[in-house]
């Protein structure tokens, strides 16, 4: 297998044309994953954290040498010193993974482990693989390699991610897939959604649900967006500092671009009072973070609202799963998330 290691940016260049190409073969094809995230990342959060490490694996096929693996690192020493970590860890992605192709993990990941062993690799101590989704093998295959090598390996379950697998849609007369979606619910649950729904209809007759999925009128939401996440709580206004409004506002106009952002704003009599940040990619709604005005009619459960329109329209648009990312808030599983895992492998190297 060759490996070409990259050290800088240049890195994201070289591989542009195959990257995401590469990411639709692996198990588990993620927007976090994708190489517009990524780069997104490594702009507005990344660099300053440690110099990078983009290692791209290939093998011989026919005359060609297919790329089989990337592995996006950079090396820490703002959080973990000596930690090799995935581009796009900490913080804001759910979903992260060396991305390979789906078949080829063993001898990839044995190539990874001949790199960590060798002389281009850094001097490091750990390699901290967070977020990984149940479906990879680097929670699995990766650390019986690592620990072959006398490396010890830890793995634990990180977070779950509750996810809604959506009615699938069909032409069967009298079929409504919201309502079969209502009817996987517990009594109790669905009494009240509908009864949330009833009120704001009767009550805000011209209330309604805006969507921007395209760059026009983008600047605008987003500014909204962010008003209504930091009036949400305490901790959501110190997380949004000036350097991630910056990254919310690039990661919405880059995946604007591409199709794959869904901000949502509940208004009721002309006022927003309610938004989602979502989004949608690979046929599934993923819920990436929200934001209410908790003084803004508190009697219409805005935040409740919103979120079942938000299925709702997941549901008649024939969405195969709705995703409400890492977090096991009791809401999710109230709108029917189950559980899914997500996994974080550690490797120490020996005596560290």
């Amino acid at each position: 297998m060759e490996l070409t290691l990259y050290t800088d940016e240049t890195g994201f260049t070289a591989l542009h044309d195959e990257w995401n190409d590469l990411l639709q073969r692996s198990r588990f094809d993620t927007i976090f994953l994708t190489w517009e995230w990524q780069t997104t990342w490594w702009r507005t959060l990344g660099a300053t954290r440690g110099p990078l490490f983009l290692l791209a694996l290939r093998e011989a096929d026919g005359l060609n040498r297919r790329l089989v693996g990337i592995a996006p690192l950079y090396f820490s020493q703002y959080d973990r010193p000596n930690t090799l970590h995935v581009v796009g860890c900490l913080e804001v992605a759910d979903y992260l993974d060396l991305i390979v192709e789906a078949g080829r993990e063993e001898a990839v990941y044995a190539a990874f482990l001949d790199w960590l062993a060798g002389p281009t690799a850094p001097p490091w101590e750990r390699v901290d693989l967070c977020n990984q989704p149940a479906r990879s093998l680097a929670h699995t295959v990766l650390p019986e390699l690592a620990r072959g090598r006398g490396w010890p390996t830890e793995v634990r379950q990180e977070d779950v991610c509750p996810v809604i697998t959506l009615p699938a849609p069909t032409t069967a007369p009298g079929f409504d897939g919201w309502e079969t979606y209502l009817a996987t619910l517990d009594k109790k649950e669905r009494h009240e959604i509908r009864r949330k729904l009833r009120r704001i209809e009767r009550e805000a007759p011209d209330s309604g649900v805006r969507y921007v999925r395209d760059p026009a009128g983008l600047d605008d939401a987003i500014q909204t967006f962010v008003r209504l996440h930091r009036l949400s709580s305490r901790d959501k206004d110190a997380f949004m500092d000036d350097q991630m409004q910056g990254f919310f506002r690039a990661i919405a106009a880059t995946l604007a671009e591409h199709g794959w952002l869904q901000l949502s704003l509940l208004e009721v009599e002309g006022q927003a009072v309610a938004s989602y940040f979502c989004f949608e990619y690979n046929n599934e709604v993923q819920v990436y973070n929200s934001g209410f005005d908790p003084q803004a009619y508190p009697q219409f459960s805005p935040g409740w609202v919103l979120l079942a329109r938000l299925i709702e329209d997941a549901i008649y648009q024939g969405r195969a799963r709705f995703d409400f990312l890492q977090g096991d808030e009791d809401y999710k599983h109230r709108f029917g998330g189950i559980d899914e895992p997500v996994y974080r492998t550690l490797i120490r190297r020996k005596g560290t």
